[in-house]
Order: C-alpha cells, then sequence, then structure tokens
C-alpha cells in the first residue's frame, strides 16, 4: 500500500511541465487524480482532465465542483498553475503586470478558495490527510535578472503560503510550497528557442546553479508528493527548495577548487 493509496488529489497546470510528472506521479503512487488546466487535451485515464481558467472564479468553482464529484472528494490540492514573464521593472506594462498576477497569485487563491471546503472535510474524516502545495520558484528570495514580474509574484505565492499555513493548521490542512531553480519546462523551452543562442543561453542558466544542470520537472514532483504526502504530517509553513543548490551555495569559481 502506498501513502496515497484513497486519497483524491487536484493538481492545476496539470497537462504539461512540472504538473504533469507531479499528477503523474500521484496517480503511480496510489491517488485518484484530476488535472485542471486551460488545455487538458494530452491527459488521459487514470487522470480525470477538466479545462479551467485560473482566471475566471467561475470557472474555477465549476471544475472544483466536478473533480470533487467524481473523485468523491478531495485531500490534497497542488496549486501548480502558472506563467513566466520576462524583463525588468521597466519593461511590461500595466496590463501584463495585472495579467501575470492574476494568474500566478490569485489563480492560487481562487483554486484554493473553491477547495478548501473540501479539504475541511477531509481533514475531519480523516485526519492528516488535508494539504495543500503550492509550486512557488527561487526566484521568491533570490534576486535574479530580469525577472522583476515573475519574481514579485513568486513573491507574493510564498508569503500567501506562510499565511495560509498559519490559517489553516488548527483546521488540519497543511500547506507549504516548493522552490524550484530554473527548471527544465516546457516555459524555458521557449525562452530558449526564443534567444539568438540558445545553446549560449541554456549554458548561462545551467551555470547559475551549483549542480551545473537544470532542475528536472520529476525532481520538483518527488519534492511536491513529499509535501502532500500524509508521512510529511509535521511539516507545514515550509518551502522547500529544489534549486540545484541556487539559494544556499556558495561555490568557488571552478578554476579556483
Amino acid at each position: 500500500m502506498s501513502d496515497f493509496t484513497g486519497l483524491r488529489a487536484l493538481v492545476t497546470g496539470g497537462a504539461s511541465g512540472i504538473g504533469w510528472a507531479t499528477a503523474g506521479l500521484l496517480a503511480e503512487r496510489g491517488a485518484r487524480v484530476a488535472v485542471l488546466d486551460l488545455d487538458p487535451a494530452r491527459v488521459d485515464e487514470p487522470l480525470l482532465k477538466l479545462r479551467a481558467d485560473v482566471t475566471d472564479d467561475a470557472s474555477v468553482r465549476a471544475a472544483v465542483t466536478e473533480a470533487a464529484g467524481a473523485l468523491g472528494g478531495l485531500d490534497i490540492l497542488v496549486n501548480n498553475a502558472g506563467i513566466g514573464a520576462q524583463g525588468t521593472v521597466e519593461d511590461n506594462d500595466d496590463t501584463e503586470w495585472r495579467h501575470v498576477f492574476d494568474v500566478n497569485v490569485l489563480g492560487m487563491v481562487r483554486t484554493a478558495r473553491a477547495c478548501l471546503p473540501h479539504l475541511r472535510r477531509a481533514a475531519t474524516a480523516r485526519p492528516g490527510t488535508a494539504a495543500i502545495v503550492n509550486t512557488c520558484s527561487i526566484a521568491a528570495t533570490a534576486g535574479l535578472p530580469q525577472r522583476a514580474l515573475y519574481s514579485a509574484t513568486k513573491g507574493a505565492v510564498y508569503s500567501l503560503t506562510l499565511a495560509m499555513a498559519a490559517d489553516h493548521v488548527r483546521e488540519g490542512i497543511r500547506v507549504n510550497c516548493v522552490n524550484p531553480g530554473t527548471a527544465d519546462t516546457p516555459w524555458i523551452g521557449r525562452l530558449l528557442d526564443a534567444a539568438e543562442d540558445p545553446a549560449a543561453e541554456r549554458a548561462a542558466l545551467e551555470a547559475r546553479q551549483p549542480t551545473g544542470r537544470l532542475v528536472s520537472a520529476a525532481e520538483v514532483a518527488g519534492a511536491i508528493a513529499y509535501l502532500a504526502s500524509p508521512l510529511s504530517g509535521a511539516t507545514t509553513g515550509t518551502a522547500l527548495a529544489v534549486d540545484g543548490g541556487m539559494q544556499g551555495l556558495r561555490l568557488r569559481p571552478a578554476a579556483d577548487r
């Protein structure tokens, strides 16, 4: 028997990248999983696919209601849907700032708000199972160039995670986040494709991580699964770095070793 046997999970942004890897891993470990995505076409059984736009409250509420009905409730929410943004504080207009905050921050708020009644019921019926995991970023805590807007949204997600953990700990709902470094996801792929020299840009992204490589979606999914598992029942209000050492390590240049 797996730690997720009998549990019901909802993963937003689950049709690609980190969300896709997470949904698959939770299902492999025994959970019944609903994937909420703007375009869930590639999602197949045993995953339940639901189309929803996290910027639309009615759309989110309808999808969560459908997921909870089909799965018989919800124990786990993985708040993963998000979009990227490049540039300094000067490079994106107000419309883009509002849009990225609407997806990356308010999208999590809308989904958590819709899921909380179901999570409360799960926490009462089966103590220790209710959990929310938010996909944050190392950009929340480390200053990265050309990421002003993206970093601002992820800083908000980090603070939101801590506040939610404090609000819901006595209800038996744990709230944590993962802070990936630069992950090898479709968004990064598109970023590299648009670069003047994709190979040089990839090398630069890899070099800023002490491990010398990008983080894989599977590695982030493993961290999410740990935080979502009842086996981590004493862990709440935590940001788990999956960043190749970006936040904590300060290495000498390779030539000085």
